[in-house]
């Protein structure tokens, strides 16, 4: 009997503590605006610098043409310190105020290529990303929505 009545007492608490535990969105925490577009990629680790340095050339020149007319409006790479084969250790991250950005603008979509293949061309980019495939994998490309919790 005495373990019975512990056993409730037990599950009661416990039952409350999940309760108290459940979180309500814009209460405790609130979905901002915009989301991030996270590339996350494997790379040799002999090779990330050759990695970088060539996104430097060929994706940020991309970026800063999508960010100047106003699709993005950041953009970061991280890079991790340690490697563990299979895991991503470069990550590539854009960040676009609404999802509206996603919605088809043909001129507009066809301008940024011609203002990006101006300053990098397709051939420059077919060369970047034949070398790129020597040493890098995909291992994720996502859309995330970042969180913000109430204080």
């Amino acid at each position: 009997m005495r373990k019975m009545t512990l056993a409730t007492v037990v599950a009661v608490l416990s039952v409350g503590l999940v309760a108290q535990a459940l979180s309500e969105p814009y209460v405790d925490y609130s979905p901002q605006k915009g989301y991030w577009r996270i590339n996350a990629i494997e790379v040799d680790p002999n090779h990330v610098d050759d990695y970088l340095t060539g996104l430097r050339h060929s994706q940020i020149t991309a970026f800063e043409v999508l960010k100047r007319r106003g699709l993005i409006d950041d953009y970061k790479l991280v890079v991790r310190q340690g490697y563990v084969k299979g895991s991503p250790n470069v990550l590539i991250l854009t960040h676009s105020a609404s999802m509206a950005s996603l919605d088809a603008d043909k001129a507009r979509d066809q301008a940024v290529d011609q203002e990006t293949y101006a300053l990098f061309s397709k051939e420059q980019g077919k060369t970047a990303v034949a070398g790129y495939e020597k040493y890098r994998t995909f291992i994720d490309d996502a859309m995330w929505t970042e969180m913000t919790m109430a204080k």
